[in-house]
Parts: structure tokens; C-alpha cells; sequence
């Protein structure tokens, strides 16, 4: 007969985000997976693999847990110009904040844990970057055609430049304590919206 859990699985998951967004990949060990998740390693290889497919699989449900606000923010009815820049300032603001910063990004420390030696982890980081495009360039056509965005402005080249922004304002959030230096790139970047 088969054992049923004994845990709640979303549960254990949303921990090994935490713990992984906390410590990295590296500096996490099974030992810590097993003393967070309140779980036995065969439980963990049982349910969600190795510690490698584990990992995935919480950045995968980061991505779930974050895209919905961003979709949200950016394709409200009306003007689109102040979604966008009210999507870089949150996201400076999170930068520069003591209560955000340290964590800094999971998707943005796995690319640069993992990047460059990690196929499946950059597959995922690139897939969670082309959506943030995505979003982004889409918001910005939306507002040329409404009239708040200069004509000779491209914005799929803008698009990626705020996302590169806002990937490098999550670095040097979670690297430095002047949030001056978050503060001015945001809004010089901002002011290439006008």
C-alpha cells in the first residue's frame, strides 16, 4: 500500500524558494534543504528531484508568483506611459529599499550565480527576460499609438534597455548601500521616456 504524504508539497516548495533566494544555489546544501523543508531527503528526491530540479522549480514558481503583477501593472486600460514608469521606479525603489535589497532578485541572482554555466537555469532566466520584454515593448507601443511616446523613438530598443536597467538596478541594490546611485539611474532612465 502507498504512503500519502505526509507534507504539504506547495508548502515545501514556497521554502526552498525562500532558502534558495536567501543563500544562492551554491551555498545551499540538501542538509539545509532538509532542516528548512522539516522534510527527509528521500521525500525532497521523491517529490521534486534533486536539488538541481528543485532549484528550478522554485524559480519557476517565482516567475509564476511575480509575472501576474507585472502583466497586471502594465496592461491596464488607458495611458500606458505612467504604468511603465511607475513598473522602473518600483522597481528601483525595491533596489534601494533595506527591507528588499539584500534578497535582490531570484531570477536576476540565478543569472548571475548560475548563468554561465548552467544551461536549464539560463534557459529559464531568458524565458523570464523575453516575457519582461515583451511586456514592456508592448506597453510602450501602445504608448506611441496614444501619443505619449515621441514617434522617432524605438520601443523595442527602449524596452530592452529598461529591462537591462532594471536588472542592473537589482545588482547594484543588492551590492550597495547608496540607494542615491539607484535613485539618479532610474530617473535618468526615466527621462528617455519623454
Amino acid at each position: 500500500m502507498a504512503r500519502t504524504k505526509e507534507f504539504d508539497p506547495d508548502a515545501a516548495l514556497q521554502s526552498a524558494l525562500e532558502l534558495f533566494w536567501r543563500r544562492g544555489y551554491e551555498a545551499t546544501s540538501m542538509a539545509d534543504l532538509v532542516e528548512e523543508l522539516g522534510i527527509g531527503r528521500a521525500s525532497i528526491y521523491a517529490t521534486f528531484g534533486n536539488k538541481h530540479e528543485l532549484y528550478l522549480k522554485a524559480l519557476d514558481r517565482y516567475a509564476a508568483l511575480q509575472n501576474p503583477r507585472l502583466l497586471g501593472e502594465l496592461s491596464q486600460p488607458g495611458p500606458a506611459l505612467p504604468a511603465v514608469r511607475e513598473v522602473v521606479r518600483r522597481f528601483g525603489g525595491e533596489a534601494a529599499s533595506d527591507e528588499k535589497r539584500l534578497n535582490g532578485c531570484f531570477i536576476t541572482n540565478t543569472a548571475a550565480e548560475l548563468g554561465p554555466h548552467d544551461e536549464a537555469a539560463t534557459r529559464c532566466v531568458e524565458r523570464n527576460w523575453e516575457y519582461m520584454e515583451t511586456l514592456l515593448h508592448s506597453a510602450l507601443v501602445r504608448a506611441q499609438a496614444q501619443g505619449e511616446l515621441p514617434e522617432e523613438r524605438d520601443p523595442l530598443a527602449l524596452a530592452r534597455m529598461l529591462l537591462t536597467l532594471m536588472q542592473g538596478l537589482r545588482v547594484i541594490g543588492k551590492a550597495s548601500k547608496d540607494s542615491a546611485r539607484v535613485r539618479d539611474a532610474t530617473e535618468q532612465a526615466l527621462s528617455l521616456l519623454d
